[in-house]
């Protein structure tokens, strides 16, 4: 399936929120509930949209995928583990409704993901993923993300990624 990211607007919050709960309830069946379920609210989502730069894919007027691409360092993030680079990039909050999963949708996100990353003029992107069998760290991997490091951040254990763009060292 082709997608294409678009920036979120005030009117995606209901739609961020039901996409995040179709996450959530697959990753309680699946794993159990934990740290990584991430509740989102309505104003929650407002929040985010009006303060990062979130980016969706619809199909069929829908909510697909999710994720929020910024130059700004998330908290989680210790950059003591990561190369200098001139223009970083910050993935974080991505998420696949679960009736899209395994169907290249996801590829497809950090595929656009890297497209805008490159248009701004970024160098790489980075993320952190969960290292805990919920965690989507084989999924970056098999993306072409490479390992930085592993941490822990306020009790969870975490996986530093980063993807090198347009060939910097």
């Amino acid at each position: 399936m082709r997608i294409q990211l678009l920036l979120a607007n005030d009117d995606d919050a209901p739609g961020l929120v039901r996409l995040r709960e179709a996450v959530n309830t697959r990753l309680v069946e699946k794993f159990g509930p934990g740290f990584w379920c991430m509740a989102l609210t309505e104003h929650g989502a407002l929040s985010a949209v009006r303060q990062a730069q979130v980016y969706v894919a619809r199909h069929r007027g829908e909510i697909a995928a999710t994720l929020a691409l910024a130059a700004r360092k998330p908290w989680a993030i210790d950059l003591s583990y990561f190369e200098p680079r001139l223009k970083p990039f910050y993935l974080t909050n991505m998420a696949v409704h679960p009736e899209f999963q395994r169907l290249g949708v996801g590829r497809e996100t950090i595929h656009e993901a890297r497209r805008i990353a490159l248009t701004a003029g970024g160098d790489v992107i980075r993320l952190d993923a969960y290292d805990v069998p919920a965690g989507a760290g084989p999924f970056y991997a098999k993306c072409g993300f490479t390992e930085v490091a592993r941490a822990e951040y306020r009790g969870a254990p975490l996986i530093y990624y980063e993807m090198l763009l347009n060939g910097s060292k």
